[in-house]
């Protein structure tokens, strides 16, 4: 069964400094950094999804520093980049007919943020008709709060791993 690694959305607004700092990114991004070293080593398909905010918004904003994929895990001339503009990494993109001309059948998922582009687009995967392999230890998320309440990003994050283990992905 081919398989792809698809990395969502580690750009740099993501880590210190940036406009949108998530919890523990650079733990995230050095078990994506073994994820493409492995990829590479067996010669398996790898897929950048990079997220563009269309619109002025706070972050992702396009030519901008903190859009830009980090340096720490830049794609060679030879991967796929693929720019998105919602949360699904399918919609509105080249990404499903990409896996099909590549005869992609099972992807290996991993990335930011757990709780919006990563959920979003694993749980789209299997509307597709993908396997789907989710590196748990290769996401990262963010503290959210609601009525005044804050969520640590821990919290969060076990609770988006859990709701997509079994039916729309295997966790890893």
């Amino acid at each position: 069964m081919k398989e792809a690694l698809i990395i969502i959305d580690v750009q740099n607004d993501y880590f210190e400094g940036g406009a949108c700092e998530l919890h523990n990114p650079r733990q995230a991004e050095a078990r994506i950094a073994e994820l493409i070293s492995e990829s590479r080593r067996i010669g398996r398909h790898i897929i950048y999804i990079r997220h563009i905010n269309p619109d002025d918004e706070t972050f992702f904003n396009e030519g901008t520093y903190g859009c830009e994929i980090s340096d720490r895990i830049k794609p060679l001339p030879t991967d796929i980049v693929i720019n998105k503009y919602c949360p699904n990494s399918f919609l509105g993109t080249e990404l499903n007919d990409c896996l099909r001309s590549l005869g992609v059948e099972k992807l290996i998922v991993c990335g930011m943020m757990t709780h919006m582009c990563v959920d979003t687009t694993v749980r789209a995967a299997m509307d597709h008709g993908y396997e789907v392999s989710l590196v748990a230890d290769a996401c990262a998320t963010m503290d959210l709060e609601i009525n005044g309440e804050v969520i640590p990003a821990e919290t969060v994050q076990k609770t988006y791993i859990a709701s997509l283990a079994g039916i729309f992905a295997k966790i890893v």
